[in-house]
């Protein structure tokens, strides 16, 4: 302190009244302007050239379609936005001293530039914007849960014509196919089905799924029961399909592909408003999907249309209502089975031929799938709203003959069918959710609550028999329809209903310019109803999730902490004295902690996180001495645990690369069968790793590009006895693509190395193969 005399304390006075009078100049006369900009078919305008008519500013929208003005004179300017494809839009705006101006701008189309603009504004393949993941306007990096979204404008690039192809982008994903005909995905040690679809309940297990009215895909990671519940998550996390909505422009997209196999694809894409003010918009997906088999035999039939509706009733209440149908007649894949004594380790043990089927194509199925969903979305005001929403899924099984193969050798196989149908499976689901921002002083608060009702009624007819036993390296009849409707007995029932009535909450705290603590909470009540052969039973469930995330720089870099939490209703089950085990709801915790970025002016985004899922109160069974009925007890335990990485990257124009891996540990630690404890789950691949890449010429042959993929999939076992398994696989595809204003054509090659592998049931998979596709665009 003796070095501050008299005359130094003078000078820092001076000093500070000088900047203290340079700081209030600075600030006068000043303000700012800030605001949004959306395209025509109401998403975030990215890279607008925004500038002030006579003046020196100028800046671009970021990806949220945002942007701001600071340090404004006060005066009134011309506000130009430009962007390629679009009018350029001129808005006056008065800034006044220490004031905001807040501008929402919508760009539109433009006639002259028409021919640059695709049917719908292309998305970049590094963004992860979603209404649905949170169910709250979160970023990527605020938000402490990992996901993966692929794009329409990827699965265009890939020539992708089926859902099992589509997810192999995300990291760790691994496509099942049941044998009753449903679609699931195997990652972080689990499977989870197609349950979603624009955040509700889409349950497709026994019909088909179709890509031709999907916008994006969206796969959450990890247990996600707290705003999704049980019926539309799993363990591993939630898969949600977003749909195709209508925007303001004049467009019709058509393509047709054709492949190997008899591939014959034919796809439609229309939308227009329907009057002048262009309040009313409508657009309709249409697709016909006919290919055989590479086996020699088996074949797909399908038909989806899925039409859709906006309406903007006013500023501040929009109505959103769409359906999609869908009809399917196809063969449904085998589900191989072994014994004990085959001695058989993987599929490539058998002695079939790698092409060949034990069973006719007239063993095929009927099904169809009846999807409604209709929104009302109401602006309480500038920081608050309203989402009511509505879904109703109708699944109908005409029938569907299911085919079985009993391998006792690697020769020897007894051959069974079923047929499951007909089968009603009706869903109903109706949700509110109230959305808020609000301040209290420096302290941001994001906030949700909703509610929401489930129905499903189901009824249920079904029939199996056994058939023979066969030796495949000798001569054998092909197994025909015919054989199986003499000798099976139908048995028909009605399914309990099903009702669950949920309330949940989630509130996001900025706390200080880069800390974010996430909190939610879902109360779950489950009933099932008496039927004449079950007994009904109800259970609660309270599902947390916190979450905790911190941008070490911002919006570029952020660490975040979650624990989650997701369950699955348990039935009673009966005990050797006759009493009735009331079973509680079986929860999976995860714990997961990691690293999210976006920098390089967002042309990189990445993730990587560790996670540990712990089931502890899985039912197990054991057999008293001198009981032959087993005793029940929940207390079983498993723990999957594994990292996830994730690279999306554009480092230069035309370069797009996509890259994944995830390492899994799923294994049975607590179960009184010495066989199996400590063994690894069945289906859960240790190693997964998929890439793409993909290169378009920007100057000479401009839309001329190519691209290369590789995707690797570890060994799996059977079942959690680990002796069968099915062995680990590499597949190479490439693509070729000339893209143009009105056209494009695209080859694709899937399976360059002809490697032969196998799907979780054993079926053999496709050898090399080519597609071909051509799309016009009006």
């Amino acid at each position: 302190m003796k070095y501050f005399n008299l005359k130094t304390c003078r000078f820092l006075f001076s000093i500070s009244l000088l900047l203290s009078a340079f700081t209030v100049f600075s600030q006068q006369n000043h303000g700012k302007i800030k605001g949004t900009i959306t395209t025509s078919d109401g998403d975030a305008a990215a890279g607008v050239n925004i500038i002030l008519k006579n003046s020196k500013y100028g800046i671009i929208s970021n990806e949220e379609g945002a942007f701001e003005f600071n340090r404004v004179k006060a005066n009134t300017y011309t506000l130009q936005v430009s962007l390629t494809g679009y009018e350029t839009l001129e808005q006056e705006v008065t800034v006044t001293e220490n004031e905001t101006a807040v501008l929402n701008l919508q760009l539109k189309v433009s006639n002259k530039e028409l021919k640059e603009v695709v049917i719908s504004s292309r998305k970049s393949i590094l963004s992860k914007k979603t209404d649905y993941v949170a169910r709250m306007p979160i970023s990527n990096l605020e938000n402490p849960q990992v996901y993966s979204v692929i794009h329409k404008e990827l699965l265009q690039e890939q020539v992708a014509v089926n859902i099992e192809s589509a997810i192999r982008n995300t990291p760790g994903a691994v496509p099942v196919s049941f044998p009753s005909g449903g679609i699931a995905i195997t990652f972080r040690g689990f499977a989870t089905g197609i349950n979603a679809r624009n955040g509700m309940e889409t349950i497709s297990g026994r019909s088909s799924v179709d890509l031709s009215n999907v916008e994006r895909i969206e796969v959450l990671k990890g247990p996600s029961g707290t705003l999704f519940g049980s019926s539309i998550s799993s363990y591993g996390g939630v898969v949600n399909l977003v749909t195709k909505k209508p925007f303001e422009t004049t467009a019709t997209e058509v393509s047709y592909t054709a492949g190997s196999f008899n591939l014959n694809r034919l796809t439609a894409d229309v939308n227009t408003p329907l009057n002048k003010d262009k309040t009313v918009l409508f657009r309709v997906n249409l697709a016909y999907n006919n290919e055989k088999s590479f086996l020699d035999y088996g074949f797909n039939k399908t038909i989806a249309i899925s039409p859709s509706l906006t309406y903007k009733a006013s500023d501040k209440l929009t109505f959103n209502i769409d359906a999609e149908l869908i009809n399917s007649n196809n063969t449904r894949r085998t589900y191989n089975t072994y014994t004990p004594t085959s001695g058989i380790t993987n599929p490539g043990d058998l002695k079939l031929d790698y092409k060949k089927t034990l069973f006719h194509d007239d063993n095929d199925a009927k099904t169809s799938g009846n999807k409604f969903f209709a929104q009302a979305e109401y602006e309480i005001s500038e920081n608050w709203k309203s989402t009511t929403l509505f879904s109703y899924v109708g699944e109908n099984v005409e029938r569907s003959y299911q085919t079985y193969a009993v391998w006792s050798s690697p020769t020897q196989a007894t051959r069974r069918v079923g047929n499951w149908g007909p089968i009603e499976n009706n869903f109903t689901n109706i949700q509110e959710n109230i959305n808020g921002q609000f301040s209290t002083g420096s302290i941001k608060h994001t906030f949700l609550a909703g509610l929401n009702y489930r129905l499903n009624e189901s009824k249920f007819s079904s029939g199996i028999a056994t058939f023979d036993n066969i030796d495949v390296t000798t001569g054998y009849t092909i197994f025909r329809r015919k054989m199986a409707e003499a000798a099976i007995n139908q048995n028909s029932s009605v399914a309990a209903n099903q009702q669950t009535v949920s309330a949940y909450t989630s509130y996001v705290i900025n706390i200080c310019d880069r800390l974010y603590t996430m909190l939610s909470l879902r109360l779950d009540n489950f009933e099932q109803k008496n039927t004449a052969t079950t007994k009904g039973y109800d259970q609660t469930a309270l599902s947390p999730k916190l979450g905790l995330v911190y941008e070490v720089v911002k919006n570029q870099v952020s660490v975040f902490a979650n624990y989650m939490n997701g369950f699955q209703n348990a039935a009673p089950v009966t005990q050797p004295s006759g009493d009735q085990l009331a079973l509680d709801p079986i929860y999976a915790k995860q714990y997961e902690a990691g690293i999210k970025a976006e920098t390089f002016n967002k042309k990189l985004s990445a993730t990587a996180s560790y996670y540990n899922i712990t089931i502890d109160n899985a039912t197990r069974t054991f057999v008293v001495p001198g009981e032959n009925l087993p005793t029940y007890i929940q207390d079983a335990k498993q723990v999957s645990k594994g990292v996830d990485f994730e690279l999306i990257a554009n480092p230069i124009s035309g370069l797009n690369i996509i890259g994944g891996y995830a390492y899994n540990e799923n294994r049975i630690l607590n179960t009184t069968d010495p066989l199996i404890n400590g063994n690894k789950a069945a289906g859960a691949p240790a190693n997964v790793a998929n890439f793409w890449t993909t290169y378009t010429l920007q100057n000479k042959l401009k839309g001329l590009g190519a691209g290369f993929g590789v995707n690797f999939v570890d060994k799996s076992f059977f079942q959690t006895d680990n002796i069968v398994y099915m062995p680990a696989y590499r597949t190479c595809n490439a693509t070729v693509f000339y893209d143009q204003s009105t056209w494009r054509v695209g080859v694709k090659l899937n399976n360059l190395t002809n490697e032969k592998y196998w799907d979780f049931y054993g079926n053999s998979q496709a050898p090399t193969n080519v597609l071909v596709n051509l799309t016009l665009k009006f």
